[in-house]
């Protein structure tokens, strides 16, 4: 796999104009932060040697290279999922091709249904930690060299990081939550009853993606940035049905706020 990998990320070099040392996993509804990105380069994924192409409604499939916040980047416009059959490793792969292509910080973003009876749909919550519910673990399997057969996680969202994003939410207006983000395989959205079991393990939102790209960067050696848009709600009592429709058009009512913190965060990391 390493060998699959160094061919991914040589063929990426060729194809760069930047020295990015920043990069950013962009979710459903939230690909329009690339309109912030100047310079920019495109590569649709379906070009790149070795890399998973996104089925996923609302997420582009394309690898963007440019400028964010005056800082060489690069942003993934598309993730790949556990439900789609992808196997963890093929999930994470684009993350271990960002280590090999020099990235110290990574920026993830997500749509997510929340636990918390004090949350709000259009709600920021920037993640302090997360449970992991896959079925499948991304280190699961030969360790690839990159970190230690059993990688610490006791600190897998940057502390730093989320003191400057909540710095940053105070003085532009942007109100902020804080929470554990747990990670289920999809693509069902929850019953009332998994809402429930999933509030008394901790977790205040819940998504499909994300918990596997940070397990491993962590591995990796990159700094995480974690940050959901909570777009429904999983309280009993409040709970309606849900589509990826609503998801998407939640996402999109937030982005702008979510897109102020996330370009000058990464201005000043």
């Amino acid at each position: 796999m390493l060998q699959t990998i160094q061919e991914t990320a040589t063929y990426l070099k060729s194809k760069m104009h930047t020295h990015p040392e920043t990069a950013i996993i962009l979710g459903t509804g939230l690909g329009s932060l690339v309109g912030e990105i100047t310079d920019k380069h495109e590569i649709k994924y379906e070009d790149i040697p070795h890399f998973p192409v996104s089925t996923v409604e609302g997420h582009s499939g394309k690898l963007i290279l440019g400028k964010l916040g005056g800082k060489d980047s690069l942003a993934m416009q598309g993730r790949f999922h556990y439900y789609e059959g992808y196997s963890m490793k093929e999930v994470t792969f684009p993350v271990r091709v960002m280590r090999e292509l020099g990235i110290k910080t990574l920026f993830v973003s997500n749509a997510s249904g929340t636990t918390n009876p004090n949350y709000s749909i259009g709600d920021l919550m920037i993640i302090t930690d997360h449970i992991n519910y896959f079925p499948e673990h991304p280190l699961r399997g030969k360790n690839i060299p990159y970190g230690p057969r059993f990688p610490d996680m006791s600190e897998a969202y940057d502390k730093e990081l989320i003191r400057k994003a909540d710095a940053i939410a105070a003085e532009i207006g942007v109100k902020v939550q804080h929470g554990v983000y747990l990670g289920t395989q999809g693509p069902t959205f929850e019953t009332p009853s998994e809402y429930k079991l999933f509030r008394l393990f901790g977790a205040d939102a819940v998504g499909m993606s994300t918990v596997p790209e940070v397990i491993v960067a962590n591995h990796c050696g990159i700094r995480v940035f974690g940050i959901s848009v909570i777009t429904d709600i999983g309280v009993e009592g409040k709970i309606i049905e849900i589509s990826h429709e609503d998801v998407q058009r939640a996402a999109d009512a937030a982005q702008p706020q979510m897109t102020a913190i996330m370009r000058e965060l990464i201005h000043r990391s």
